[in-house]
């Protein structure tokens, strides 16, 4: 049976482990360098930057989400849905509906409007998911990044 709870700063090994390994299934390993440190830091320090919900199997880790405030200058308040992830073994268990529907109530806990998250257009099976909950694709839309030599570049620039 799946149990649904929120990480604690105890849970940062196994949280960047389950992150690798979604890298890896995303086939973008290398770009995965968070330290436990960080997650630390940034999640269960004095200013969280994000939440993290823990799916366990028969007390075992099988699954995580990570989702942090997002705002609309449209509709207000949302959150954005930066990871959601479950264990090639526990697949098919209804694990990852169970964590999307734990971060779905937290959203409406929080008045917001919404969630916002990307999948990648060849995860067939996430897809049909999202699909089957009513989700909304919004292809005309491109994701955007600065990052690196361009960001610091352009954070340079100007006054």
């Amino acid at each position: 049976m799946v149990l649904i709870r929120p990480a604690n700063v105890d849970d940062c090994a196994v949280l960047r482990t389950m992150i690798r390994e979604l890298a890896e299934f995303e086939r973008l390993l290398e770009f995965a360098t968070i330290r436990e440190e960080e997650l630390a830091r940034d999640g269960f320090g004095e200013n969280p930057r994000f939440r993290a919900l823990l799916a366990e199997w028969d007390g075992e880790a099988a699954g995580y989400a990570v989702f942090f405030g997002y705002f609309s200058t449209w509709a207000g308040r949302a959150l954005y849905l930066e990871d959601l992830f479950v264990r090639e073994k526990y697949r098919g268990r209804g694990i990852g509906k169970e964590l999307l529907g734990a971060v779905a109530r937290a959203a409406v806990e929080d008045g917001c409007y919404g969630i916002h998250w990307e999948v990648l257009d060849w995860n067939q099976k996430a897809i049909e998911l999202y699909k089957a909950l009513g989700a909304e694709f919004r292809d005309g839309w491109r994701r955007v990044m600065l990052s690196g030599e361009a960001l610091q570049k352009l954070a340079e620039s100007g006054s």
